[in-house]
């Protein structure tokens, strides 16, 4: 089988995992709350496509510039699962397993961040962060 680029790094296997979570939230949150259903289906969709297009530009900086925009959006879809928390919309359990992944995705993200804007040495490349 072939793939692409992305699909063999962990961090956007994660966030694919994330969009199925929060898709799952977002199915329990009450009627009325359309403004929260949404802005967290594009958030967690937005994280995988700005991996997936980091992960196929050639240039570091273009790279390293997707990868940000994935961490703000992996930010926004937290400060999301916190209001919909906070209103009591959904189970705990899924709200802490969203939040888990998020922190994952966070992480590897600043990451790859730091090694592609050259801020962290290269002895951590984009291959420890795929998937064996």
């Amino acid at each position: 089988m072939t793939f692409f680029h992305h699909e063999r790094l962990d961090v956007y296997q994660t966030a694919i995992e994330f969009v199925v979570v929060a898709d799952s939230i977002a199915s329990h949150l009450p009627r009325g709350r359309h403004y929260l259903t949404d802005q967290l289906h594009r958030a967690a969709t937005s994280i995988a496509l700005n991996i997936a297009e980091g992960a196929g530009e050639f240039s570091r900086r273009e790279k390293s510039r997707f990868y940000r925009i994935a961490r703000r959006s992996a930010t926004e879809c937290a400060a999301i699962l916190d209001v919909c928390h906070r209103l009591d919309f959904g189970a705990s359990q899924d709200f802490e397993n969203g939040r888990q992944l998020l922190h994952r995705i966070v992480s590897m993200l600043t990451r790859l961040t730091q090694i592609q804007s050259g801020t962290e040495t290269e002895t951590g490349t984009e291959t420890e962060l795929k998937t064996a």
